[in-house]
């Protein structure tokens, strides 16, 4: 019976992995009954040990097979429909359904026992006379529900596949256009494809269970997402005979098809034929792996080789070279290195004498001397794990201190609008020798990442560093030729943007570093507005998570994104203030928070994690837009020609804000009623017209905000 617990745990497992693989799955999960219960299949895995068998337990038993069997069916109907619309699959597709079909009615009819007096005993094969059938039964459903998984996985890979090939086809055409109006229409068509290929990556990405793959799609998907909005800009259009503008195009352009091919590889596992994963090379993981087999000669002085150890250590010293040859090391850092390094080596020659020892002696036991040259061989090489972490991280710090005012940014861009040549030249060789800096800094942190995830992170930043500097330094030398070019000058704003982006993310890199090293496992920053015990005087009570289908998880999407967007409308004016405790700022910097974190919610991630955290920010979000109201009426004693416009926005925001916290209080139940109060609090707040009608209510606030920053700007 143990057999039929195993089905039960994969089958349920694998179901649920469908929504992954094809959309056609999506209806079954949620329509497909609940899993069974514990004390059924309990009860089921150990009929055979009791003597006396009660209705309730046959009950259960009988349950269980119908459970069963309800489900292999719906999943059957969905499998002969996807058999349906792809025939070169159809015939496998067919066979694997009909074995299921046939081990769920095998089973539904073993466990049949409920209306059976004595179910030994009258004359049907049931579970408690044929205790082999439902094994077999069991494993055949196993069999066959495993290769409709991988048919339709096939299908998706295949899906992919196309998605990404019609993807490339009209990127060729993008890069062929030579007018402003073809651009449009041809870029109208590629945001479409790319949506269709995210979709279809991010479903079968959802169901992986590989940390490594998911930090790489994350790094990936964005890195082609950046680069799909670099493609809107422009410049080569403007200027088709500027070669740093061809030069900036080409770039982009390589690494779109760069990233859709790797997006490939991970959604799919595969990589191109000769071609190995990825290696680590982090030292902080070589030398835990050393330090394991050294601690485990306490268990067995046999099970390795004084060659593995020592070859072992050649290697990580070989990495520590990394530092010591590195022209941005510090003299004393490097020193240290070079110290820890050879005491490393003694350490482990003493090491190697007293197990040879050990060996020849032929001792069960270990012996003192063995005991603490293992200890001081660990020791030592803690030390040099801490000397290589403080040189990394040392140097990483320097830097960031050193570019957080982005002067180098501010003069090409301020030089590029004069048109000075001789200035762009010697402000984009200092780009090029902090671009040398910060990739070398990003290896080194790779080296003592701590973990694979943060490792995976150190190589995206590397990459970023040294794909972004070049074109930064395209970008202004199209704009230096152009100085009254707009759309040059966009193009430059851009890629400084995405510098500083990748600066400001390299500082959290490495506070975590920090933080893995120190045995800190770096902490999510709490939003005040969130309900905790003992505050708010909120008590909630635990419910159940809502499943929504792919209609309105897309719908949730979307809004989400337009979310997203405004609320970094909202942070780049607020970055603009100098006097930041100013309390209009300080509002909406904290609504910007959270609607952040409502943005996350609708892609499954953040803080929020249930509808009610939901309903409960938008409350505390009707809290500050009632606090920036009262403020915005203080401007209006103001004499001041945007007088009427500030009222006009003000209207509209205080009848918004009362709608929103009505809603948000409304009580409703079931997954439906629910969405239903997502939905209807978007729907009554749409009081911009039609063409923001599809935009939800915290919308209008932030253009409520944006117009105060306006208005307090012109009056300063």
């Amino acid at each position: 019976m143990q057999v039929s617990l195993e089905l039960y745990n994969n089958f349920n497992r694998d179901s649920v992995s469908i929504i992954g693989l094809s959309s056609d799955f999506e209806w079954f999960i949620f329509s497909t009954p609940a899993p069974i219960t514990t004390y059924e299949i309990t009860t089921l895995i150990n009929h055979k040990d009791k003597p006396k068998r009660s209705d309730k337990t046959l009950q259960a038993i009988q349950r269980v097979g119908q459970a069963v069997n309800l489900a292999v069916g719906r999943f059957v109907t969905v499998g002969e429909a996807i058999a349906n619309e792809n025939r070169e699959l159809k015939e496998e597709m067919s066979i694997a359904c009909i074995e299921a079909k046939r081990a769920g009615e095998t089973i539904a009819q073993l466990t049949d026992v409920a209306n059976l007096d004595h179910p030994e005993s009258d004359g049907r094969i049931t579970i408690f006379t044929d205790k082999t059938g439902v094994v077999k039964a069991a494993r055949l459903l196993l069999s066959s529900v495993t290769k409709v998984l991988v048919l339709a996985d096939r299908i998706v890979i295949k899906q992919i596949l196309a998605s990404r090939n019609k993807v490339l086809a009209t990127m060729e055409q993008l890069e062929k256009v030579s007018s402003f109006q073809e651009f449009v229409q041809i870029f109208s068509q590629f945001g479409n494809e790319m949506v269709e290929f995210a979709h279809l990556t991010g479903d079968r990405q959802n169901v992986s269970t590989d940390e490594k793959n998911e930090y790489l799609f994350h790094y990936t998907t964005r890195g082609l997402l950046g680069n799909m909005l670099n493609l809107f800009l422009k410049t080569c259009l403007r200027h088709p005979d500027c070669e740093s503008a061809r030069l900036n195009k080409e770039g982009v352009f390589h690494r779109m098809r760069l990233a859709l091919e790797q997006v490939i590889e991970i959604v799919t596992d595969s990589r191109p034929s000769g071609e190995n994963e990825m290696a680590s090379i982090s030292i902080y993981t070589s030398i835990k792996e050393f330090k394991n087999k050294v601690e485990g000669l306490r268990e067995n002085l046999y099970f390795l080789s004084k060659e593995n150890l020592s070859t072992m250590l050649e290697l990580i010293l070989e990495h520590t070279e990394d530092f010591t040859d590195s022209a941005y090391t510090s003299h004393e850092h490097r020193e240290r290195i070079l110290e820890q390094s050879k005491q490393a080596k003694m350490e482990l020659e003493q090491l190697v004498s007293v197990w040879m020892q050990a060996q020849s002696q032929k001792t069960k036991d270990i012996t003192e001397d063995l005991e603490v040259a293992i200890l001081k061989t660990c020791q030592c090489m803690n030390e040099l794990k801490r000397e290589l972490h403080h040189a990394a991280t040392s140097l990483a710090a320097d830097l960031l201190r050193y570019h957080a005012d982005h002067m180098v940014l501010k003069a090409l861009k301020i030089t590029g609008v004069e048109g000075n040549l001789e200035a762009v030249a010697e402000y984009t060789c200092k780009l090029s020798e902090q671009k040398e800096q910060l990739v070398e800094t990003c290896r080194l942190l790779r080296h003592v990442s701590g973990t694979e995830p943060l490792e995976i992170t150190c190589i995206h930043a590397e990459d970023t560093f040294q794909v972004t500097g070049p074109q930064i330094i395209s970008a202004a030398e199209t704009l230096t030729l152009h100085p009254s070019s707009k759309i040059a000058k966009e193009n430059l704003d851009v890629f400084c943007e995405a510098w500083e982006s990748q600066l400001s993310d390299m500082s959290m890199l490495l506070r975590e570093i920090n933080d893995v090293f120190e045995g800190r496992r770096g902490e999510k920053r709490a939003y005040l507005s969130l309900p905790r015990p003992g505050k708010h005087n909120v008590n909630l009570k635990a419910l159940k998570p809502v499943k929504l289908d792919t209609e309105e998880q897309a719908k949730l999407g979307k809004l989400g994104l337009e979310l997203h967007l405004l609320t970094s409308d909202v942070d780049s004016e607020t970055e603009k203030w100098e006097d930041q405790e100013n309390e209009i700022v300080r509002h909406g910097q904290s609504i910007s928070s959270m609607a952040h974190s409502m943005y996350l919610f609708t892609r499954g991630e953040g803080l929020l994690k249930t509808t009610q955290d939901l309903f409960h920010q938008a409350e505390v979000i009707y809290i500050e837009e009632t606090g920036i109201s009262k403020l915005s009426k203080m401007l209006l004693m103001a004499k001041d020609d945007d007088k009427p416009l500030l009222l006009l926005e003000i209207d509209k925001l205080i009848p918004v804000c009362q709608q929103l916290q009505i809603t948000a209080k409304t009580i409703v139940q079931g997954k439906n009623a629910t969405f239903t109060k997502v939905r209807f609090k978007k729907k009554n707040t749409n009081v911009l017209g039609p063409r923001e009608a599809s935009k939800p209510c915290f919308e209008i606030s932030f253009i409520c905000l944006l117009q105060l920053f306006s208005h307090k700007n012109q009056n300063c």
